[in-house]
């Protein structure tokens, strides 16, 4: 299939020695404070320039979160970026860490409001570095971030899409929690919750089982009720410039079934499939579950095999 490329067959040439990058604190116009984040740059003038949009939940700029994901790899793939001349902006989203002050409460929020603030982040990164154009690469969430805020962008590079589902958000939950959950009265609950969401409407979780109430906290069903309306294959089928998208075949939150429908709508995209990552990037040896989350804790893993060869490739060929 065209513009498909399974990993293994990926150049794995070294990389060019490059000096020690850069890292400064980089900030960003949100709508009550600043917005913040990370740049690490080569020393390379005119060196192309990657913002790294975080996936759902208090995913921080280095890609680490509160519930127990210390993977690092927001981090990680900054830093193998840099080794390859590319430089990078990895951020907080609004109303978290150093990006709290940015909005008064971080769960009263619009994938629209994430999408303003990802084209607040672009003109910043455009007027600090001079870059003609910036590209977008959205984790998880943050691949259907990146496609909203594409839209009508005239000052992207393109897109790279990595781990990010190809349907609405009310389906990928749905697939999730039958893939993990063996209890069919969760089950039940669950669904009609997702139902009810999907449908504009807020859950009452008054009595709901504690193993799944977290996933329906009503602080953040608002912002629940919008996602799941919005379709990123639809989007990814509006969107006309280059596109990459990333996949690991042992990811157990998204699965390649969703970068193939990417992929259906933008038939020009580029598909690369990474046979051992998982949705952290990181390598996987088996199908086991315990093997996989035990990945997300574990900063001293390094990315799996090929995830920055598949990215600086796809962008420095442009």
């Amino acid at each position: 299939m065209k513009g498909f490329v399974v990993a293994s067959l990926l150049s794995m040439s070294p990389a060019i020695a490059q000096a020690a990058p850069v890292e400064s604190f980089v900030e960003a116009p949100g709508p009550q404070g600043p917005l913040k984040g990370t740049m690490l740059a080569p020393e390379a003038k005119a060196a192309p320039v990657v913002l790294i949009l975080p996936g759902s939940g208090p995913t921080d700029r280095d890609g680490n979160s509160r519930l127990g994901i210390r993977a690092s790899t927001y981090r990680l793939l900054a830093e193998g970026l840099a080794a390859r001349g590319i430089a990078s902006v990895r951020i907080d989203k609004r109303g978290l860490g150093g990006s709290a002050g940015a909005v008064a409460d971080g769960n009263a929020v619009t994938m629209e409001d994430y999408a303003t603030d990802a084209k607040a982040w672009v003109q910043t990164i455009r007027a600090r570095t001079g870059a003609p154009c910036v590209w977008r690469l959205g984790h998880s969430e943050g691949g259907t971030i990146a496609l909203e805020a594409a839209q009508s962008a005239t000052d992207i590079c393109g897109l790279v899409l990595v781990s990010a589902p190809g349907r609405p958000l009310g389906e990928a939950l749905r697939a999730q929690l039958h893939a993990g959950l063996s209890d069919a009265s969760l089950l039940r609950q669950a669904d009609s919750a997702i139902d009810t969401l999907e449908a504009g409407r807020k859950v009452d979780v008054s009595g709901m089982p504690p193993a799944i109430r977290s996933l329906f906290d009503p602080r953040v069903q608002g912002y629940l009720i919008d996602a799941m309306a919005i379709d990123p294959a639809r989007l990814a089928a509006a969107y006309k410039g280059p596109v990459l998208i990333v996949q690991g075949a042992r990811d157990i939150q998204v699965s390649v079934a969703d970068a193939q429908a990417l992929r259906q709508a933008h038939p020009a995209a580029k598909l690369v499939l990474l046979p051992d990552a998982n949705h952290v990037l990181k390598a996987v040896a088996d199908d086991t579950r315990s093997a996989n989350v035990a990945t997300y804790a574990d900063p001293s893993l390094p990315l799996a095999p090929g995830v920055v060869d598949a990215i600086a490739g796809f962008v420095t060929a442009r």
